[in-house]
């Protein structure tokens, strides 16, 4: 899954470091009187103070996050280590001192919104009591590095993690070897993880009601514009909008799997073997893509890897073509700065962090993006994705610093994203790679469309209860004696899925997950992975794009750029509701554009399905 830039400006989107700092220490001056004395006209006059703080710092520290991404040793670790450990000192204090100005009456709707995204920035709040935030943070570090250093087992030997989420996705092993792997890594990382997890939430719930929240998980959903309570109901009515889809595709793999492994492995009914699914979480299902493709959907046509090589793209020619998209429905061209500055393959003297991203260093427009391109397909691919996230960072540098962001976690992906669905054989064609006879027929589509499912589809229902299970730690809805079998209800509840093995009671499963120890908001992904389809059908409705939904170009749409631009440079300054109606005409986040996208998939799995028992 890729991601952004590491800093997507902004406190509410800063480098997401697990570092807790105690709040007495910016606290001390909040004595009851001089909270009374506050006005409305102070809390703006602070925010001012705290903005242009953050802006300065911020530069400083994209140009050494940079330098440390780009020339890794122990002198850039250091400096980088550094600096985000001062970025965290600042979340902390300035949170703090939000909570305290957010009390104050007759605030105007901008203020109490900058003053609530400064509350919502500290990833792991800390009690102000003595001695909490050292223990916090001491946990937090311990749970990171027992994930880092986790092992699973295949046939005894252990195995790393890396290479066991590799030989999850191997259609070579066996069943036994699956089930061996899924559960020791559960059992080996999991569960040594239950005590530590426990106890780091009943602090971070502390912290959080410090902050004026009525616990952790209220505090995450805060960040939406809506009440808490509004947004976990929204995020519910969006996923009954596509589990129909959903459940036509796990009925139809769960053929597959039985027709491949028996009734003793897979029964034709009921929940999935989580281990089955070529994934270690089952939040994914490509890696099985072979096992369930339709007959013949193999060969599509043409090889977008040969396109590249037939016309002799090197990486730099590729995101030339990456910035003509952009171009083409109206924006400026990127910078010089951006060709003069951006990695764009990997140097051949240094380690650097190859995983793709994209910046605005400056918060203006030193754009960049950092990468090892390939000249292949995927990367081709990404870099569409990554400057749809430079060319949102752009579109919004006007903004307020508090403001330079997505206008919610969910949008900088989705941005990312549905640029990449443009990626059609008819947007190919237009810009004279594809030739025309070698369009993919019709009869193509069921595969191609089963294929991106089995990872956009698959993916929403464990991108939901990520976060609905925490929640649930953090209001008591989960007691800490049901931890495990909370987790493992969820699990089946949504994905219908279960593990391959009986599970304890006293176990801890979902620590197991990087995003449970590393405490990472998981709601994001669920958003990005709707979202991107919302935006893309609006894009092609502008175009006036008359054939199925999947295979819409708006290359050269000048109408689609101005209105996309219309959103992009909002950032997070208006309420995203006003953001997303600025694009497609819609004030609220649906699943139906993903269900209109995949329509003839889901015709033609209803059709497989006959005679099949649907659901779990």
């Amino acid at each position: 899954m890729k991601f952004s830039a590491p800093l997507l400006k902004g406190a509410v989107a800063a480098l997401a470091i697990a570092a807790a700092t105690p709040l007495a220490a910016h606290t001390a001056e909040a004595a009851p009187a001089a909270e009374a004395a506050l006005t409305p006209e102070d809390a703006r006059a602070w925010l001012a103070k705290v903005e242009a703080d953050l802006a300065a710092f911020s530069v400083e520290n994209s140009h050494i996050s940079w330098i440390n991404a780009t020339y890794i040793n122990h002198d850039t670790d250091t400096m980088a280590a550094q600096y985000g450990a001062e970025l965290t000192v600042k979340q902390v204090g300035y949170a703090a001192e939000a909570a305290r100005y957010a009390q104050v009456e007759g605030l105007d709707a901008e203020t109490r919104r900058k003053l609530d995204m400064l509350r919502n920035s500290v990833l792991l709040p800390a009690p102000s009591r003595d001695g909490a935030a050292e223990e916090l943070n001491a946990i937090a570090t311990r749970l990171g590095s027992a994930y880092g250093r986790g092992k699973g087992t295949l046939n005894g030997e252990p195995i790393n993690g890396s290479d066991i989420e590799a030989e999850m996705g191997n259609l070579e092993r066996t069943p036994a070897e699956l089930k061996e792997m899924w559960a020791s890594w559960h059992d080996n990382v999991g569960a040594p993880m239950r005590e530590d997890y426990a106890r780091m939430t009943a602090l971070a719930n502390e912290g959080a009601k410090e902050l004026g929240f009525a616990d952790f998980g209220a505090m995450w959903r805060s960040g939406y514009d809506m009440p808490p309570e509004e947004f976990a109901a929204e995020t519910e009515r969006m996923w009954q909008e596509v589990k129909p889809l959903y459940i036509a595709l796990h009925t139809y793999v769960r053929r597959k799997l039985n027709e491949k492994y028996g009734d003793a492995v897979q029964p034709r009914t009921g929940p999935i073997r989580a281990d089955l699914l070529g994934n270690m979480w089952a939040q994914e299902w490509g890696n099985i893509y072979p096992l369930v493709a339709p007959e013949g959907a193999g060969d599509i046509g043409y090889d977008l890897t040969e396109l590249i090589a037939q016309k002799k793209l090197d990486a730099v020619g590729m995101t030339k073509v990456g910035e003509q998209f952009f171009s083409s429905l109206g924006f400026a061209p990127l910078p010089e700065t951006f060709w003069e500055r951006s990695q764009f393959t990997k140097p051949a003297d240094r380690e650097v962090v190859c995983h793709a991203s994209a910046w605005n260093i400056d918060n203006v427009d030193d754009l960049r993006i950092k990468m090892c391109i390939k000249e292949n397909a995927d990367d081709f691919i990404t870099i569409h994705h990554e400057l749809g996230h430079n060319y949102y960072q752009r579109a919004y540098n006007k903004q307020d610093y508090l403001y330079l962001t997505g206008a919610n976690d969910g949008f900088h992906e989705a941005i990312g994203d549905m640029i990449a669905l443009s990626i059609t054989p008819e947007y190919l064609v237009q810009i004279d790679m594809l030739d025309p006879k070698d369009v993919p027929s019709a009869d193509k589509d069921i595969g191609l469309l089963l294929r991106q499912a089995m990872d956009k589809v698959a993916f929403l229902p464990f991108g939901l209860l990520l976060d609905r299970y925490r929640w649930g730690l953090y209001d008591g809805s989960i007691p800490e004696a049901a931890m495990n079998t909370g987790w493992n209800e969820l699990r089946r509840d949504y994905q219908g899925v279960v593990p391959p093995v009986e599970r304890p009671a006293d176990g801890f499963d979902a620590g197991a997950k990087y995003h449970i120890p590393g405490n990472v908001s998981y709601t994001r992904y669920f958003l990005a992975r709707l979202l991107q389809f919302q935006f893309y059908k609006a894009a092609c409705d502008t175009a006036g794009w008359e054939g199925p939904l999947h295979r819409c170009s708006f290359y050269g749409n000048k109408e689609v750029g101005t209105k996309l631009n219309a959103m992009l440079e909002m950032g997070a300054s208006k309420p995203w509701p006003d953001a997303l109606e600025a694009f497609t005409g819609e004030r609220q986040m649906s699943g139906k554009a993903m269900a209109e996208y995949f329509a003839p998939l889901k015709a033609w799995l209803d059709e497989q399905n006959k005679g099949e028992t649907a659901g779990w």
